[in-house]
């Protein structure tokens, strides 16, 4: 049991990926926060829209820039529930989003403290601040329960 209530952004993503996995989808939840407010809420879904391209992070970040007009996210900090892939790492770099939390790490998958580590790379255009660990429990829980079914 967590000490500290977990931070709404964070229990938001995880309300994400708990409907990502009701919809068989690897359960993955991300939001995106400008000025204290989600603007954007989504979860994995590459199976439901035939994209492999569809991780939970790039569908809010698309929200977030709709809902602003604009592509780069400027003030803005993206929560997940997983650390961020190579794929997403380089969307969040181009939309400048600021901070990233993330919840479990990704040992296997992951692009910002494991893998190829996006963010460090001498050619990386914008850093944002990385925080990890918030809701990491339930996020790691949530994702074993899913694959164990599965095998």
């Amino acid at each position: 049991m967590n000490r500290w209530p977990l931070p709404e952004p964070m229990r938001k993503a995880l309300e994400q990926a708990h409907r990502a996995a009701e919809a068989g989808e690897v359960p993955i939840g991300a939001v995106v926060v400008k000025g204290g407010e989600v603007i954007a809420a989504a979860h994995n879904a590459p199976r439901a829209m035939t994209d492999p391209t569809a991780h939970a992070e790039l569908l809010a970040i698309r929200e977030a820039a709709r809902v602003l007009g604009q592509e780069r996210l400027d003030g803005c900090d993206l929560w997940v529930t997983l650390e961020p892939c190579a794929m997403c790492a380089g969307a969040i770099v181009h939309a400048r989003i600021g901070r990233v939390y993330y919840a479990a790490p990704d040992p296997k998958g992951g692009a910002v403290e494991h893998g190829a580590r996006v963010f460090e790379q001498p050619t990386c255009l914008h850093r944002p601040e990385v925080y990890a660990g918030m809701g990491e429990g339930e996020a790691a829980d949530l994702l074993r329960t899913f694959f164990r079914a599965r095998r």
